[in-house]
């Protein structure tokens, strides 16, 4: 599912030659991935609500396969933005599916499973820049999805069989009550949603034009570009790894406010930064910290949440989170075909990220976070 997600970094510049049209044009184009993968997730959790999990995951591999399918055979931007959209539908689907199921599973180590889980999905982010590069090397874009369609397939029949037959099949249940519990838990939404709305926005952006941003102000040549695209991407495997167990053993709110942190002070080095070692370093930095956000964030949610509440409270989040974070490409798409340069655009977006630091943090010192405070925590 992430490798559906993060394919489109490495293409941007072919999708542009190939249909003619412009850095703008393909920035929303992107940003309609993650509005896919953020619309359902709201209307999955009432769904959920009605179907077991296994069954509304299997059904995603499906809408991947489909989905993928029609981006390889799109010979317009409009069939291409269908295509897009619904590879977001389904990546968005199978997320809300999946991560309460593994804090239900495992409520001991919520930090550790989830970190787990998002190692694996990050290795298909790490290898989606490379596999992509290596298949334009031979063959034409569409390859690349061609690929992602079969796989997708293979998936949900494995799955299917795995499913089949044990007990998550026979004891699985579908959540209950849907508005009251996104209702009692508002404030807990509304925090999460500080915490990486913002963040999200910026990290949208900054990976997405990642390429072209190396190549077009770093002078960097589009193979190294990707190659550091590749890097930022790996460095969220140890992010997961051993972020996830940092979450399940630190007081987690500060935690969060160091990721948070360390991440824009990346951003800003970033723009600072010449030369292939630095660059490469800066590109570590802002993988490893941005991708330690995730398992952090999950930790904080799920643990603040009963396992009733947890499936839609949890969908209701992530698709809110999504809808402001999605935008992050087209704007950064908008601001440099208006003429802002790259580095004006990321030190704006990262100085707000910074607000946000200093309003939790306020709000954590004076106790008025749910589920967390200075003295609430696990050592």
């Amino acid at each position: 599912m992430n490798f559906g997600r993060t394919v489109f970094a490495p293409l941007l510049e072919p999708l542009t030659v190939a249909f003619s049209t412009d850095q703008a044009t393909i920035g929303v184009l992107i940003s309609l991935v993650w509005l896919g993968t953020a619309l359902p997730r709201i209307p999955m959790g009432y769904v959920l609500t009605r179907v077991p999990r296994y069954q509304a995951v299997l059904a995603t591999g499906f809408v991947l396969a489909g989905s993928s399918g029609l981006i390889a055979v799109a010979d317009s931007i409009a069939s291409l933005r269908v295509g897009t959209f619904l590879l977001g539908v389904a990546s968005g689907a199978y997320f809300v599916a999946a991560v309460p199921l593994i804090a239900e599973l495992y409520p001991n180590a919520v930090g550790r499973t989830v970190g787990i889980h998002g190692a694996a999905s990050q290795l298909a982010a790490v290898l989606a820049p490379t596999i992509v590069v290596g298949i334009l090397l031979v063959s034409s874009w569409r390859t690349a999805f061609v690929l992602l369609a079969a796989v997708a397939v293979v998936f949900s029949i494995v799955l299917a069989s795995i499913v089949r037959g044990s007990r998550i099949a026979d004891e699985s249940a579908p959540d209950r009550a849907f508005l009251s519990a996104v209702r009692s838990h508002w404030r807990l939404i509304a925090v999460g949603l500080l915490m990486v709305g913002v963040a999200g926005f910026l990290w949208q952006g900054l990976f997405n034009f990642y390429v072209v941003y190396l190549h077009s102000s770093k002078g960097v040549s589009t193979t190294t570009a990707n190659l550091l695209l590749t890097v930022v991407f790996a460095a969220g495997l140890p992010a997961f790894w051993f972020g996830g167990r940092l979450a399940d053993r630190l007081p987690i709110v500060p935690y969060i406010l160091g990721i948070l942190t360390g991440f824009v002070v990346s951003v800003v080095a970033l723009t600072a930064a010449g030369g292939i070692v630095a660059l490469t370093v800066v590109s570590v930095a802002i993988g490893y910290s941005i991708h330690s956000l995730f398992p952090a964030l999950d930790t904080y949610f799920l643990n603040s949440l009963s396992d009733e509440n947890r499936g839609v409270v949890y969908a209701a989040f992530t698709g809110i989170s999504l809808l402001v974070e999605a935008n992050g490409t087209a704007t950064v798409g908008v601001l440099t075909e208006a003429g802002y340069r790259f580095d004006v655009v990321f030190i704006g977006l990262a100085s707000l990220v910074g607000c946000v630091i200093l309003v939790l943090a306020g709000l954590y010192t004076t106790n008025r976070l749910p589920g967390n405070s200075p003295r609430d925590h696990r050592a």
